[in-house]
């Protein structure tokens, strides 16, 4: 099958001849570098990826740590944070430390810094020519990594809400990292001055999960969910840190929420994303708004946290009864009593 992606296609290209290589592929949207790697002759194709959505339809699924010093090469797109290439690259100079790193992306999206990245964990690090408006850089010769550096992964940030301080811990990329959002701060005072009486709660697009600490600090009994694999990852241990329960999820949109026959959130919170990659896109929260009422029951309400030039407020009053709790130039909060 041909490949329709320019970056997919410039990195197999720069991989060169993957006859019997051991192949690790790293976040594949489409699952072009896997088949491609397969149709090449690569005696084992191995993947990983962050976001579920991206998740191919083909065997060889891996957790990142369990690589190993026998795969020879990894593909793999690059990420536009840099803190997300700084784990990544971390994790494969430990684990595949004799393996060849071919990574790509569209140009626009490239910057120098990307290099002084894989620079600290691999020693020869070179960029590719230009073709199709897409590049490769290249890593090979892994510096020994120090397990107890200070630099590793996850990462531990407090930060200051209503009723005291949260620990967060943050993956690599993970929205916010390990500080509080000007529009996840918003919705936290304005959850703190409302004082939703405890029930079920879910936080939907956890991220690193301090909607949903903050929510079971108060004495909910939360859920939450994300479709980032990073983002679970710290939410789990976010929790585990502050020593609260929170039942956590990988997927998508409401497919997060705990199954029931009927509706069963008292409460649902967000601040949901309005980017698709590099695009921005409000389609995802416009499908999340319209299932609120699969999820949310009779008399329960949602807290949404958005920028207030998007269009979501006729879309919310649709489901139900909704009110702008509070609004500056950037952000605005609503409740949607369903």
């Amino acid at each position: 099958m041909p490949l329709t992606d320019p970056v997919a296609r410039l990195i197999l290209d720069e991989a060169g001849d993957l006859r019997g290589a051991r192949v690790f592929v790293l976040d594949d949207r489409d699952a072009e570098l896997a088949t491609g790697a397969a149709a090449a002759g690569a005696a084992e194709v191995r993947w990983w990826g962050d976001d579920v959505r991206d998740d191919p339809d083909l065997p060889g699924s891996i957790a990142l740590p369990e690589i190993d010093a026998g795969t020879d090469l990894v593909l793999a797109r690059l990420p536009r944070a840099l803190d997300r290439l700084d784990e990544y690259s971390r994790e494969l100079a430990a684990r595949a430390p004799g393996a060849r790193i071919v990574a790509g992306a569209r140009v626009k999206h490239m910057t120098r810094s990307m290099n002084a990245v894989l620079e600290r964990h691999w020693r020869q690090v070179r960029a590719s020519l230009g073709r199709d408006r897409s590049r490769v850089l290249h890593a090979t010769d892994a510096r020994p990594i120090d397990p107890d550096a200070t630099n590793r992964w996850p990462r531990e940030a407090t930060v200051q809400t209503p009723g005291g301080n949260l620990t967060l811990v943050h993956h690599g990329g993970v929205f916010a990292g390990g500080r509080l959002d000007p529009g996840t701060r918003l919705l936290l005072q304005a959850l703190a001055q409302a004082r939703p009486s405890p029930g079920r709660a879910h936080d939907l697009g956890s991220g690193t999960g301090v909607l949903g600490l903050w929510l079971a600090r108060s004495g909910h009994r939360v859920s939450a969910s994300d479709i980032s694999r990073f983002a679970v990852a710290s939410t789990r241990q976010g929790a585990r840190v502050n020593d609260v329960s929170i039942e956590v999820r990988l997927a998508d949109g409401v497919a997060g929420v705990p199954p029931s026959v009927e509706p069963q959130l008292d409460l649902l919170v967000s601040n949901p994303p309005f980017h698709s990659g590099a695009a921005k896109d409000s389609t995802p929260t416009l499908e999340l708004i319209r299932n609120l009422p699969t999820v949310v029951r009779p008399g329960g309400q949602a807290w949404l946290v958005w920028n207030s030039h998007l269009p979501y407020l006729p879309a919310l009053r649709a489901v139900g009864r909704t009110t702008i709790v509070a609004r500056n130039r950037a952000y605005t909060v609503t409740r949607t009593i369903l």
